[in-house]
């Protein structure tokens, strides 16, 4: 019984003594760690509104040492944010066709050693180009545009008229034709810039064929026409204060 009554006091002293003998074991105290799980009073404290979520974002530094933010996540990862993607892309401009003349058919003065007499023109269809024989074995060569596949022809005539800012007036067949493309052409259009024959018309004898301006530039050196011989109009009114009527002209 002695024995049981001492240990119970050596119990009871080793008790009192433990909170001095623990305040001993540290040099310096540990930081106070405040939970994440805050309760809405301690929020309230701290100026922000109970119940209200405030994420952080932490911060890094790159290898320059800036400080930047971290990409942002997404819920979603797959074929999904792909079409997404896809759809907020701008769309690629759409390419339009070239309105550029080939500059092989721009007007030059080459060499010329044929048959014809100087103050000739000369039309080779075949090449898209007209020649208009000059003295001393030159001629002056145009780019032309030449009748479609199924409108070549090939002749001699003289030019019968000359007109300037001509009137257009298509052949009733040319209507009639057109008509079943489903494109309706005028019976009448008077001269100016937005007339297919351009600024000048050379007239070629009895028949409905011209040597004549465009509107339409860039098709000069390609089978577009319905027989016609098309010209820039820079081109054709050169042509035109070059030749009279009477000028000879040789389709081949």
């Amino acid at each position: 019984m002695f024995m049981k009554s001492l240990l119970f006091l050596v119990s009871v002293a080793a008790l009192a003594a433990t909170p001095a003998t623990a305040n001993d074991r540290y040099i310096e105290r540990p930081p106070v760690v405040v939970s994440p799980d805050l309760s809405a009073p301690w929020v309230m404290q701290l100026g922000r509104k109970p119940g209200k979520v405030v994420r952080r974002q932490l911060r890094r530094q790159n290898s320059f040492g800036v400080e930047v933010q971290p990409a942002p996540r997404y819920r979603e990862i797959g074929p999904e944010r792909i079409r997404t993607a896809a759809v907020q892309a701008p769309a690629k401009p759409k390419v339009q066709p070239s309105r550029e003349m080939n500059p092989i058919y721009l007007p030059q003065t080459v060499a010329y050693d044929g048959p014809h007499a100087p103050g000739t023109i000369i039309i080779d269809t075949r090449e898209n180009f007209l020649f208009l024989v000059l003295e001393g074995g030159q001629a002056r060569r145009y780019g032309v545009g030449t009748g479609k596949p199924g409108f070549e022809w090939a002749g001699t005539h003289k030019v019968t008229q000359k007109r300037e800012w001509p009137d257009w007036r298509p052949p009733a067949e040319m209507i009639a034709r057109e008509r079943a493309k489903g494109r309706h052409l005028p019976v009448h259009m008077a001269g100016g810039p937005e007339n297919p024959l351009g600024a000048r018309a050379l007239y070629l004898g009895s028949t409905l064929y011209r040597i004549h301006g465009t509107n339409q530039p860039w098709t000069i050196g390609g089978a577009v026409s319905s027989g016609c011989i098309r010209m820039r109009n820079e081109d054709v009114i050169e042509l035109y204060e070059r030749v009279n009527v009477g000028t000879k002209v040789v389709v081949m």
